[in-house]
């Protein structure tokens, strides 16, 4: 399996973003890829209107994106700020970078 960075709008309209990313995530299984979303896991234990808390939870999934393989944006929602910066991040670690949609 690829492993790969999950880029989805998180803030906003949460609920619906977050039934989206899951979308997502079962469509890179699918792909046979092992993605990982730090904006479904981080927030289960931080506040993401907290910005402190908010920044911890980026810098650890950018963390992850040093082993990731790829990067992963699904653009059916928007690219969020959030995303803007995974995205710029990827491109400083010299992932690739997959746009999609569903």
């Amino acid at each position: 399996m690829k492993k790969v960075i999950l880029e989805t709008p998180y803030s906003g309209d949460v609920e619906a973003n977050t039934k989206y990313a899951r979308e997502c995530m079962l469509d890179c299984l699918k792909r046979d890829e092992a993605p990982f979303a730090s904006h479904l896991l981080y927030t289960q234990v931080l506040d993401d209107t907290a910005l402190d808390q908010r920044h911890w939870g980026m810098d650890a999934g950018f963390e992850w994106g040093k082993v990731a393989e790829a990067v992963v944006v699904y653009t059916d929602r928007g690219i969020s700020r959030g995303m803007e910066l995974g995205i710029k991040k990827a491109e400083e670690n010299g992932l690739p970078i997959e746009y999609r949609k569903l």
